[in-house]
Parts: C-alpha cells; sequence; structure tokens
C-alpha cells in the first residue's frame, strides 16, 4: 500500500514538472531505455538527459521504474530479439548465459567469445529499451498534452 502512494506521488510530480512537454517526455523515454541495459541505470539516465537536454527528474524517474526488475524479466526476450537480429541460435546464447550466470568469474567471462553471448544479449537489450523508451515518450507527451488541456478548460472556482 505504501508503495503504491509513493509510485502514484511521484507520477502525479512527474506530470507538473515546469519543462515542455517534449524535454520532460524526452526525460521519461531515456530514462526507461537507460533503466532497461544492464550496468547502466540513473547516472547513464543522468548523463543523456544533459547530453540532449532533456528533463532530468523525468530521466530519472523513468530510469528508477524500470532499473533492474524490469532488465531481469526481458532477459530471455533480449537474448530472443539480439540473436534474430544476428542471425544466431538463441537458445545456445541462452544456455552459455545461464553458465555464465551460475558460476560466474571473469575468467569464463573472457572464455566465451563477445560474438556468442554478450553480443546478442545487449543487442537484445538495446532493441527492446528503444522500443520501450520510444513508447514510453509518446505515452508521456500524449498524458501530459491531455493533462494541461484539460486544465485549461476547467472553470474557475469560486
Amino acid at each position: 500500500m505504501l508503495f503504491k502512494k509513493i509510485i502514484f506521488f511521484l507520477f502525479a510530480k512527474l506530470f507538473k514538472i515546469n519543462d515542455t512537454p517534449q524535454k520532460v517526455a524526452l526525460g521519461v523515454g531515456l530514462g526507461v531505455f537507460a533503466g532497461l541495459i544492464p550496468g547502466t541505470g540513473p547516472i547513464a539516465a543522468l548523463f543523456m538527459a544533459f547530453v540532449f537536454r532533456a528533463n532530468r527528474a523525468a530521466a530519472l524517474f523513468g530510469s528508477m521504474f524500470t532499473n533492474t526488475w524490469l532488465s531481469l524479466a526481458t532477459f530471455i526476450l533480449a537474448i530472443k530479439a539480439g540473436s534474430l537480429v544476428l542471425k544466431v541460435d538463441w537458445q545456445k546464447v541462452q544456455q552459455q548465459a545461464q553458465v555464465l550466470s551460475r558460476d560466474f568469474s571473469w575468467a569464463k567471462l573472457f572464455k566465451l567469445s563477445f560474438l556468442d553471448v554478450l553480443l546478442p544479449v545487449f543487442t537484445g537489450y538495446l532493441i527492446i529499451g528503444l522500443f520501450l523508451g520510444t513508447l514510453c515518450y509518446l505515452i508521456t507527451l500524449f498524458v501530459i498534452r491531455i493533462n494541461s488541456r484539460r486544465n485549461k478548460i476547467r472553470p474557475a472556482s469560486f
């Protein structure tokens, strides 16, 4: 219940940020993109927001919203998407990734070919991140514009 209240509060604050709708939406999209890719997150989202002149608070929100938990949920999808693009067998990539994750060591990581595991997984996360980041940008932009129109139409209270 407390988690739900915190998310609702942050979501409400997001749409009241005093910035252009495009900058806020771009911040959310960049944050979702950066939060999805393992090993990145809030720092990458803030850096990308700075580079693209997007709203940094929105980028941080998007990053925190997707950071880690969604990356883990999309792991198999990332393997499949990256393998499809690179035309490799996704089941072999998955098996090698599982072997690496069970008994991780830097030596095993360097023994694996970059093309065998890391490139398909990273490519898949890039594809998913670009898709979800763009989708979140469009949804956020739509909601902000609808919300601002609704606030302008409301009659003044006496």
